[in-house]
Parts: C-alpha cells; structure tokens; sequence
C-alpha cells in the first residue's frame, strides 16, 4: 500500500495495512466481515475498470473467507449514475460511511488481496446487500 497515495475525501490518513489486521506469517492484512464498505485501492487500472482509491463493498459468507486467508470478494462503488440494471443504488447515511450516492458495479465483482483495502467506511443495510447478491447470481447465471 503506498503511503504517499492520494486519499478519496472521506478518508483519514491512509495506514499501510488497514485499521484491523490478521497474521498469518509475515503477512498483514484487514479483518473483514460481508457487507462492510471499505476505501479500497484498486491501483492503476486498464480503461474503464475501476480504478485508485474509492469505496468498494465485501461480498460473500464469512465462514468462505477466514481470516487466513489474504484475500477478500469485493464489488467497486461509483458515483457515476450510469442508468444500468448491474449497478444498485446506495444511498449515504452515518451507517455506510458514504458522502455522495453511490452504486454497486456489480459487473465489476473481483477478488482482491486485503492489504489493498485502506479503512473501513461502514456497512450497507440488508435491503442493498440482498439485491447485490440478486444481480450478482443472475450476472452468474444462479
């Protein structure tokens, strides 16, 4: 995690491996739970894939993804209203950690390793995680 990397405007100071961490060997990483919003590093993207730091959403059971293992299924967050039947609406509260709305690309669902994920924002409320998880098994074919 590059400590010098710009920060998206809710952040704090960006930590070098997130506020709660797990160890496994040398290795450091956030101790994540489903449905968490996290300020995520995606890095230097191709065009058109998410892209530097913004807010993404955990997706998946807990019990498929300990805390020894390094990597976490996450769903990138926009502000952009693109009017696609793939993105799902967030709207920002205290509990989110949101300032803008927001919407779940789900057409963008990605494993990455947790040392990207930069601080925890907030939690998305059931009603928004059941129609990610909906969108997402139909993008699946399930």
């Amino acid at each position: 995690m590059l400590e010098s990397a710009t920060r998206w405007k809710h952040s704090a100071p960006i930590p070098s491996n997130g506020p709660r961490t797990s160890t496994t060997a040398s290795w450091r990483w956030a101790t994540v739970s489903p449905d968490e919003i996290w300020l995520t590093d995606f890095g230097d993207p191709f065009p058109g894939e998410p892209a530097h730091h913004r807010p993404a959403l955990i997706i998946g059971p807990s019990r498929l993804f300990p805390d020894n293992l390094p990597f976490a299924v996450v769903v990138p967050l926009t502000t952009t209203r693109r009017g696609l039947s793939l993105h799902i609406e967030i709207e920002p509260d205290a509990s989110n950690g949101l300032d803008d709305v927001s919407y779940a690309q789900c057409e963008w669902l990605r494993s990455i390793n947790r040392r990207r994920l930069v601080t925890r924002l907030g939690a998305a409320d059931a009603a928004t995680t059941r129609e990610v998880s909906r969108v997402i098994r139909t993008l699946l074919g399930y």
